[in-house]
C-alpha cells in the first residue's frame, strides 16, 4: 500500500510539471507575429531571442501546437525588451526551443510587410485556446 501511494504522488508530480502554460506579458499582444519568407521590407532588426518550454515530461509528449503557442507568446514577450513590435520565426521549433528575429517595423510600416497568402478554398480557421 505504502510504494503505491508513493508511486502515485511521483505520477502526480510528473503530470503537474508537465502542466505548464505561458502568460502574455502586458503590451507583448501589440507584438506581430510574421512569416520566415524573409525580412520584413522597412524594418529595422533588434536582434533575436531564443525561446525555450517543456515539449515532454518522462515519456510524455506535449501536444506540438500548444508548444509552438508558447513559444511564440514567449518570443512577443521578449520583443518587448529590445523595444521591437515583430517578430519572425528563425527556424522550426526543435526539442522545445526556437529562435525569433525580433525587429522594429513601427506604426506606419505595416504596409511595407510581406502580404498573407490568399485562401484558395472556402474553408476559415480559428485560432483554439487550450
Amino acid at each position: 500500500m505504502r510504494k503505491s501511494m508513493w508511486g502515485m504522488v511521483l505520477v502526480s508530480a510528473l503530470v503537474a510539471g508537465g502542466c505548464t502554460w505561458v502568460d502574455m506579458a502586458p503590451g507583448a499582444s501589440s507584438v506581430r507575429v510574421i512569416d520566415g519568407s524573409g525580412p520584413p521590407a522597412g524594418c529595422e532588426k533588434r536582434g533575436e531571442v531564443e525561446v525555450t518550454v517543456k515539449n515532454k515530461v518522462a515519456f510524455y509528449e506535449r501536444n506540438d501546437l500548444r508548444v509552438r503557442e508558447e513559444l511564440e507568446t514567449m518570443a512577443r514577450n521578449e520583443a518587448q525588451g529590445l523595444q521591437a513590435d515583430t517578430v519572425q520565426p528563425m527556424g522550426a521549433p526543435l526539442n522545445g526551443s526556437q529562435r525569433f528575429a525580433a525587429w522594429r517595423c513601427g506604426a506606419g510600416r505595416g504596409a511595407s510587410l510581406p502580404a498573407a497568402p490568399k485562401a484558395t478554398g472556402s474553408a476559415q480557421t480559428y485560432p483554439i485556446g487550450g
